[in-house]
């Protein structure tokens, strides 16, 4: 595997040739599971054949059970500077529910372990979990607060079908999901967090100045990325393209010098929509001067007359001055709907 993604990083290096790459990521998946060793290995790939700039921001995901602190001392001497630990919750109750490997102390640990070591760390805590009481909600987010974390990625838990747990509330063992609780949760994170001078910078994201996802706002902003290894994704503005998920297939392809990938051209409908959805998101809304140039005069007076029943709702926000939407913090838990009801089909 890690000679396959070297190869494709090699084989693909061409699609970025003129551009800067300010941030890498290693994510989706297990990649705290690679060696030092390994990691630089793709960094000498990378470095030797992309235009990264001189202060990128490098993260890698892991699990508390993967970062013991001699793993932690590792990563701080290689160039990842950023870390994104899975936390999930701080109670054991919760992590037994979500079928989580690590225990609440495993969190704590690693936590207390990673701050000695790096600066820049987020984490990722699930909210409208069954039987989660608002008091531990806000516990959840007071003992992550106060191990000081610069940066927060908050989401409601969703079950996917075919898990342990769709089934588990199909057969009414567990609770279903409760929207209700979700949104006293989603109120409750927007509020503590904005105590403690973290920004809502996006639906799921909370950051103090200076620790927003550099990378993350990369799609969000819709600026290019190059996916490497199974699954990955990738966007050069017009095109998205997807890896094979299976390893195999993947292994094999690439060793067949082929890109085991499949390429989507966006439309102007799917690049419209995809710009409605992501700019609503964010603290930084969407340009209406932006739609205009990009997008055309018909696609901007359609989305005026959109917005009409959501702006007298109070949901959305429109800036004369500005020439800017925003959600409202009343319409913030229901953006992607919102989003939607704006698409053009």
């Amino acid at each position: 595997m890690l000679t396959s993604i070297k190869i494709e990083l090699l084989i693909r290096k061409e699609e970025v040739k003129n551009q800067k790459i300010e941030t890498i990521y290693f994510g989706g998946g297990t990649p705290s599971l690679l060696t030092i060793e390994d990691l630089n290995e793709i960094f000498k790939v990378i470095y030797c054949n992309y235009n990264v700039v001189e202060n990128p921001e490098i993260t890698l995901e892991a699990n508390p059970d993967d970062l013991s602190e001699s793993k932690i001392i590792e990563l701080a001497n290689s160039p990842v500077n950023r870390l994104s630990i899975g936390i999930q919750s701080f109670f054991d109750e919760d992590l037994k529910f979500m079928n989580r490997a690590h225990t609440a102390e495993e969190s704590k640990k690693c936590l207390a372990a990673a701050i000695n070591y790096f600066g820049n760390i987020t984490i990722d805590l699930i909210y409208g979990v069954p039987n989660m009481s608002n008091e531990r909600w806000k516990e959840n987010l007071k003992i992550a607060i106060e191990f000081g974390v610069p940066h927060i990625s908050s989401y409601a838990l969703t079950v996917e079908e075919k898990t342990a747990l769709y089934s588990l509330i199909k057969k009414g063992k567990v609770p279903p999901v409760d929207e209700n609780l979700a949104l006293q949760h989603f109120n409750i994170l927007v509020e503590e967090t904005k105590k403690k001078g973290f920004v809502h910078y996006e639906i799921s994201n909370f950051g103090k100045q200076a620790y927003f996802s550099k990378h993350n706002m990369s799609y969000w902003l819709g600026e290019n990325y190059l996916g490497i290894g199974p699954s990955s994704h990738s966007f050069n503005g017009i095109e998205r393209s997807w890896n094979v998920s299976n390893n195999a297939k993947y292994i094999k392809a690439i060793n067949e010098n082929k890109l085991p990938l499949e390429i989507e051209e966006l439309s102007i409908n799917d690049r419209f929509n995809e710009y409605i959805m992501t700019g609503l998101r964010t603290i930084w809304g969407v340009d209406l001067n932006k739609i205009e140039t990009d997008f055309g005069r018909d696609f901007l007076e359609q989305l005026k007359e959109n917005i009409k029943p959501f702006i007298k709702k109070g949901l959305l926000d429109f800036n004369l001055e500005t020439e800017k939407l925003s959600i409202t913090n009343k319409g913030k838990f229901l953006a992607d709907g919102i989003a939607s009801d704006l698409f053009i089909i």
